[in-house]
């Protein structure tokens, strides 16, 4: 079965063609995506702006037309926490589906690390025992953890690389007194709920998903994307920590020109850095190994599941 997932995450709009069948891998047969940061398109009043929404628009549109022409079943679509929470939410959506066809639903955060984590709960497998997994997005953290394939905790917080960007690095990297500010924010937020992932124990295995802990692996010498996915790549505490009071000194055309980076996210990695450090820290993490398959794997695994049971 050929499925689309269209993924309109805070950072990204991301369209990817799998051929998906129960008991299998799915396998990409396409993809196509595209910068929108929706978070940082918000005007005074948290309302995504014009310029946002006709991006959003244009590029559902161009998706739908690529799930058509690679024979797409179904396309499943989805939003996240740009958004989920902005003033206008509902009447973005209603402007995209009114003008392309496309009904996006809103994936509550919950779901969002849910979903995540029965991705990496498939790709690690039961060897693993008891996960613990992080995802920084665009505009939130989130964290679940269990040893079941559906997870016992699964949280989010406001804590997107995006959002701290636009909140706190905009006109350049905080002073000293608001660096430290930020960071003893960052660890208060993350610890208040660290308390129900830790209840069921200490966890066999601590992973991390998506584009910003991929980015901070490869700054800290994991192997590059070519290497292939079967490829072990881990982020050390110890490396972050020594990368982080750097990255704070960099423009971000060097930042954007370290290995692993994209000139689009660039902006983004320190707040990222922040964030994945403050993870480490309240949860006492050595390192965090990283999972290719994230919330879109998710997605489609949880779709493939519910069109079994109906059989």
């Amino acid at each position: 079965m050929r499925l689309g997932v269209l993924d309109i995450g805070s950072n990204t709009g991301h369209l990817l063609v799998v051929d998906a069948y129960r008991g299998a891998a799915p396998l990409p047969a396409s993809s196509v995506k595209e910068p929108l940061r929706l978070a940082e398109h918000l005007d005074d009043d948290g309302a995504v702006t014009e310029k946002g929404v006709t991006a959003l628009t244009d590029f559902v549109a161009r998706a739908l037309r690529l799930a058509e022409d690679k024979g797409c079943e179904q396309v499943y679509s989805f939003a996240t926490s740009a958004v989920r929470e902005a003033a206008n939410g509902e009447e973005v959506l209603a402007h995209v589906e009114q003008a392309t066809g496309v009904d996006i639903a809103v994936l509550p955060g919950e779901d969002e690390a849910r979903l995540t984590f029965l991705a990496v709960r498939r790709w690690f497998g039961w060897s693993s025992g008891r996960l613990a997994v992080f995802d920084i997005g665009g505009g939130s953290l989130e964290v679940a953890a269990g040893d079941d394939e559906a997870p016992t905790v699964a949280w989010s917080v406001p804590l997107g690389a995006g959002r701290l960007a636009r909140q706190h690095f905009a006109g350049g990297p905080p002073s000293g007194k608001r660096l430290k500010s930020l960071r003893a924010e960052l660890r208060t937020v993350v610890a208040r709920d660290a308390g129900s992932v830790l209840r069921g124990g200490r966890p066999d295995h601590a992973v991390a998903t998506s584009k910003t802990f991929r980015s901070l692996a490869r700054i800290c010498g994991a192997a590059p994307s070519s290497d292939g996915q079967f490829v072990r790549r881990v982020l050390p505490a110890a490396e972050l920590s020594s990368w982080t009071p750097k990255l704070l000194e960099m423009k971000n055309d060097e930042i954007a020109a370290l290995p692993g980076v994209s000139s689009g996210r660039a902006h983004q990695v320190v707040a990222g850095a922040m964030v994945a450090e403050a993870v480490m820290d309240v949860f006492d993490l050595s390192e965090l190994e990283i999972c290719p398959w994230a919330l879109r794997e998710g997605v489609i695994l949880d779709r493939l599941d519910q069109l079994s049971a109906r059989r």
